[in-house]
């Protein structure tokens, strides 16, 4: 699905050759400022490299509009959004902004129960903990319905119980639809558990791309 060749970007991040495959669950993991979340930016295309090659499904991405990969690769950063109003509002913004058709709440309750937020949709999102807004995020992305997830950290404001829950649905939910989940965690524990492929990012560059059969 993404394969990157001779790649830079600035000081941040080198990586001569790189695949990630597609239905699967690839976890990025790495010391604070090793690189991790530049490399999902980059999979986004919210920046670019400097030099080398980004594909996907075999196209470069310089040559594909910003706005239709980002339909299809969709990122949920460390610190997501959340708008003032209610958990209703905040899921169907997403479809709003991506120009997709609104959904009724027997969706949003079925969103709810994925990222294990047992809060009714008129609940005002100002009446939520971080990690309670933190899954609301995650709903959000999940009701979007992208080829791939790209999430940074998305169990960092969560304790170890509700982020093993998490994890679990998010993991299952992608292996269901067949999607492809790239995910950023500080837990090596989690990757282990988790993810088909554990890519190990050091001062900018892999370590080693390392195959986990789960």
């Amino acid at each position: 699905m993404f394969v990157i060749k001779n790649m830079r970007y600035k000081d941040i991040l080198e990586i001569d050759y790189l695949s990630i495959e597609k239905n699967k669950i690839t976890c990025i993991v790495g010391e604070s400022g090793s690189g991790k979340t530049t490399l999902l930016r980059l999979l986004n295309k919210m920046i670019s490299c400097e030099s080398g090659e980004i594909f996907y499904n075999g196209e470069n991405i310089d040559t594909v509009d910003s706005v239709e990969i980002r339909r299809q690769i969709t990122m949920l950063p460390q610190v997501p959004t959340v708008f003032p109003g209610t958990i209703r509002e905040n899921l169907l913004i997403g479809l709003k902004f991506a120009e997709k058709p609104m959904v009724d709440d027997e969706k949003l309750h079925e969103i709810l129960a994925t990222v294990n937020l047992e809060k009714y949709p008129d609940t005002e999102s100002d009446d939520l903990s971080g990690g309670e807004k933190q899954r609301l995020a995650l709903g959000r992305v999940i009701l979007l319905d992208p080829e791939v997830f790209l999430l940074d950290e998305p169990s960092s404001a969560l304790d170890d119980e509700t982020e093993k829950i998490v994890i679990e649905k998010i993991v299952s939910y992608t292996k269901a639809t067949d999607k492809t989940l790239i995910m950023v965690t500080h837990s090596k524990s989690i990757a282990r558990e988790y993810s088909e492929k554990i890519i190990e990012i050091s001062k900018g560059r892999i370590v080693s791309p390392k195959e986990v059969f789960v």
